[in-house]
């Protein structure tokens, strides 16, 4: 019975540590954003997590007996829409970060419900559901039974920038995290371009020499954000230094597979010529 009643407290122990940790989760976040659609639980973003990988893992093996669907009109249609998304959010971190003289080198985050503060709060939830939204890059290859393409990389990648939005718009919606939003939303603004061209048809192929330097940029902008967190997480900043610490180690982890990504998709191509 001594033994039954410890276990007992253990678990109950365990499961209110849990359950503090959680309302932790929910109470400390930026009371401005905690209203706007999949920031003020982790739970619902959590759920989108599990069915992206899901649809990831049993998407193909449904796709393996049927034909290829013809997805043209959808991709052609999405691809703009998010080479126009990308384009104003990259106007809007721009105009936001340069009224409110932000700086390149240290930028603590403006918890006021001021006009331009909220705006660039805005912003970052804008590109917070972008990431949402680029989860269909994933199905799109499924049904297109390019399955190729769905690598460590690209589901490693479109699955952890959900959780590191959401942390960004739940606590730190503006400050120094604006910097990633700007050069990715630019990157990405080319990215579509690039895909919506290529969906037009294979007669666009001569216009699109350029993918290789697309990659590049990509790993640019890794390497710029690495430096750019690296002098913050020195520096004497008002910005958390956890968040600095997370957003460093996923820059390397990205630097690393795109890295490789170009090297094999790239380099070894030509050798091999």
């Amino acid at each position: 019975m001594i033994v039954y009643a410890f276990q007992r407290s253990q678990i109950v122990s365990t499961w209110e540590k849990l359950r503090l940790f959680y309302r932790g989760i929910l109470e400390n976040g930026d009371k401005r954003t905690d209203d706007w659609l999949l920031v003020y639980s982790p739970v619902p973003i959590s759920g989108i997590f599990s069915c992206y990988l899901f649809i990831v893992w049993v998407g193909p093996k449904l796709m393996k007996h049927r034909q290829p669907i013809n997805l043209k009109p959808v991709l052609i249609v999405y691809n703009f829409a998010m080479v126009c998304l990308s384009a104003y959010m990259f106007y809007e971190f721009t105009a936001a970060s340069w009224l409110a003289n932000y700086s390149l080198l240290c930028q603590p985050v403006d918890y006021s419900n001021r006009p331009l503060a909220m705006r660039m709060a805005r912003v970052c939830w804008w590109f917070y559901i972008s990431k949402v939204i680029e989860l269909s890059d994933s199905i799109f290859f499924i049904l297109r039974k390019k399955n190729s393409q769905l690598t460590f990389l690209h589901v490693y990648h479109h699955a952890t920038m959900i959780f590191n939005w959401w942390a960004g718009v739940k606590y730190v919606a503006g400050g120094q995290s604006f910097l990633i939003g700007l050069i990715n939303s630019l990157v990405h603004v080319l990215m579509y371009l690039y895909y919506g061209l290529a969906a037009l048809g294979p007669h666009m192929a001569k216009y699109l020499w350029w993918k290789r330097y697309l990659t590049s940029l990509q790993l640019l902008q890794f390497f710029i954000v690495t430096i750019h967190t690296t002098y913050n997480l020195y520096a004497d900043c008002d910005f958390p230094d956890s968040m600095n610490a997370v957003v460093f180690a996923y820059a390397l982890s990205l630097i690393a597979l795109f890295s490789n990504f170009y090297y094999h998709s790239y380099l070894t191509k030509n050798k091999d010529a």
